[in-house]
């Protein structure tokens, strides 16, 4: 029952933050796409501004998985594992962004559904994808021995 209620807890603090990430990402692209790159036409509105606005979302992310979802554990961790474990963090978004186009792509085809319910939909499995990431690779926990060496 007590790891039940961990990963509970976990998975609460996780869709909080990711929750806080899609609002950043939305109000960044928002702004860059109508202020800061409209002149730029297609390129900085379509390309520009969302790759700027999901690398704000990641940040935002990263920031509450290492302070919040898994503080416990990243206080174990040296000061020069915060970069290193950003990198990671951000290929493993990068790989759930991707895996969640496939399958918004998938479920359209499949059931016809609206973009939006297709994104939801995916977003569940993406989901599920970067928790297990953060959980079990990110921010898993670190043996006393393995300390020292590895960070």
């Amino acid at each position: 029952m007590d790891k039940l209620r961990h990963y509970s807890n976990k998975v609460f603090r996780f869709i909080l933050s990711n929750s806080l990430g899609t609002v950043v990402d939305t109000l960044v692209l928002w702004l860059c796409s109508h202020y800061l790159f409209f002149s730029y036409g297609y390129t900085g509105q379509y390309l520009v501004s969302p790759l700027i606005s999901f690398e704000c979302a990641v940040l935002t992310n990263y920031l509450c998985s290492w302070y919040f979802i898994w503080g416990d554990r990243v206080r174990r961790y040296p000061r020069a594992a915060f970069a290193r474990k950003y990198l990671l963090y951000n290929l493993s978004a990068t790989g759930a962004f991707l895996l969640k186009m496939a399958f918004l792509l998938l479920f359209e085809r499949l059931f016809g559904w609206n973009v939006v319910v297709c994104n939801l939909a995916a977003l569940c499995i993406s989901g599920v994808m970067n928790f297990a990431m953060g959980e079990w690779v990110i921010f898993k926990g670190v043996k006393r021995e393995e300390r020292s060496e590895n960070y």
